[in-house]
């Protein structure tokens, strides 16, 4: 026989008993009011009349008695064996004599809440982060359809079934300790980083690890190095840190370091993505990263490494990390695992300088909650045992397969619409526009025609001079990537021949 739940918690019902104060009048216009004004949701189970009489100490008689009336009334409904519950046709079909509360004006102004000064000043630069509806052509999402999900489950399921202390308990706040070991020993091999466990942090995505370097390290109006363009996540944290962004370009070897010795010689943190560019998919030189390493040793300033695809790369082996080359502690290095496994794991991590650790332990132990243990302990057993470093050489196989079908598919239909760029690595690359095509009015079509084609002025400080989208294509199969750029092909002619006649009638006057 199935137990059905106690209904809702009635902590804020109250009956006075005493002389003149009938109980059964109170409970009725007390539970009337709650449901009349949408406390009580239609089509939610109240508690049994046994149990509502016992948390509120009056006869079950009583409450049986205030139900029936309520049914009469056509605010509960009552299921034979099941309960009783909110009438779903509350706002519809009410009886017109039933009345909801009046609800009195406010006789005085509401309270005006007032923001921080680096909000107040951080929220014109601030600005949306893109949506990650899974279709065709959005960015950071890996492939869904490829993750082992059954050898995750029995991984879950393992760990379920092992003690509670570690599935139910507050877990570590700077991370599960096999989970960090693991991620220093996977950085020492895969990524070439000298490091140990003590320098792993473990934090909700790499967004959390940006907001806590800018509380750590920005004062307001401190200046930081910026690529424009650039990650939007980072840039909002940043921002709201207080810090003042010093946006510079990108060529076709990374952030013009030149450019910010001119522009701020004192400045105190520098972004970079070096390994897969965001947004434009440029991988930093060589010569460029040892530059941006001198300049920060020179002002004291650290760098900020967001590696965020790096283990994804097509053909040749990548350049090493910016942090693998880090003499002298500048470096703080970011990862994330919504990449390279599933995003709802909210899990990535900092890898922080030898120096820094004892700060980053003490302020993560004070002011952060932690990880959930469950993922870490999941994650843990899935990199010891050699399933990460197998499903990374898949994903960089099934990525450069679809990257080829993306490529393919635009040089056969997209030809003089979009310049779609080669990359080689990470999950996204770009696509150059014609001159006089406005990037905002594709997107806006692409959207209308379901497909995501970003442009890339959202992820923009300042002005650009370029024109383009940015694609994804890790998360789609290349047979709806080919149909995906068809309807690319069919938003970009929409707009061309909107830009050709509104140019027409310009001329004609």
């Amino acid at each position: 026989m199935v137990k059905y739940p106690a209904g809702t918690l009635l902590l804020t019902l109250k009956i006075e008993k005493g002389p003149g104060k009938t109980v059964s009048s109170q409970l009725q216009l007390a539970l009337r009011e709650m449901i009349l004004s949408g406390r009580l949701e239609p089509g939610g189970r109240l508690p049994s009349s046994r149990t509502l009489a016992r948390e509120l100490g009056v006869s079950r008689t009583t409450v049986i008695d205030v139900y029936e009336r309520l049914t009469a009334e056509g605010l509960i409904t009552s299921k034979v064996g099941a309960g009783s519950f909110v009438s779903t046709a509350i706002g519809q079909d009410l009886p017109e004599e039933v009345e909801g509360p009046i609800e009195e004006e406010d006789e005085e102004p509401r309270h005006t809440p007032t923001l921080s000064r680096a909000l107040v000043k951080a929220s014109a630069l601030i600005s949306e982060r893109l949506p990650h509806r899974n279709r065709c052509f959005t960015t950071a999402l890996p492939a869904f359809d490829a993750f082992p999900m059954a050898l995750w489950s029995r991984l879950m399921a393992k760990h379920w079934r092992s003690g509670r202390d570690i599935v139910m308990g507050y877990g570590d706040p700077l991370g599960y300790w096999p989970l960090r070991r693991a991620i220093a020993a996977h950085l020492r091999a895969n990524r070439g980083i000298s490091c140990e466990a003590e320098q792993i942090f473990v934090l909700c995505g790499a967004q959390e690890a940006f907001q806590l370097i800018g509380s750590l390290f920005i004062d307001p109006g401190d200046k930081v190095w910026f690529e424009n363009p650039g990650a939007i996540g980072a840039r909002n944290s940043l921002l709201a840190s207080g810090a003042e962004l010093v946006p510079l370009p990108i060529d076709r070897d990374g952030m013009v370091i030149d450019e910010g010795q001119r522009l701020a010689p004192d400045f105190r943190l520098a972004f970079v993505t070096p390994m897969h560019q965001q947004p434009l998919g440029v991988t930093m030189s060589l010569k460029r990263r040892f530059a941006l390493l001198r300049a920060a040793e020179r002002a004291g300033a650290f760098i900020v490494e967001d590696d965020y695809d790096g283990e994804f790369y097509y053909g040749k082996r990548p350049l090493p990390t910016l942090k693998s080359i880090d003499t002298k502690g500048c470096v703080i290095y970011v990862g994330t695992f919504s990449k390279t496994l599933f995003p709802a794991m909210r899990l990535g991590y900092l890898l922080a300088p030898e120096p820094l650790v004892g700060i980053f332990e003490k302020v993560v132990r004070s002011y952060l909650h932690g990880v959930a243990s469950n993922p870490q302990v999941v994650l843990a057993d899935f990199i010891e045992q050699g399933h990460f470093a197998t499903h990374v050489r898949r994903m960089r196989k099934i990525y450069a397969e679809r990257h080829q079908a993306l490529l393919s598919a635009a040089r056969k239909r997209l030809d003089g619409l979009l310049e779609v760029v080669p990359t080689s690595s990470g999950l996204h690359t770009i696509g150059h526009l014609p001159p006089g095509l406005c990037e905002a009015a594709v997107s806006e079509a692409a959207a209308e025609r379901e497909i995501t084609a970003a442009p890339i002025g959202a992820f923009s400080l300042t002005p650009l001079d370029q024109q383009g989208l940015v694609l994804g294509f890790s998360g789609t199969p290349p047979r709806d990537i080919r149909a995906g750029i068809d309807v690319l092909g069919e938003a970009l002619e929409s707009v061309g021949s909107g830009d050709a006649a509104e140019a027409r009638k310009r001329a004609a006057v």
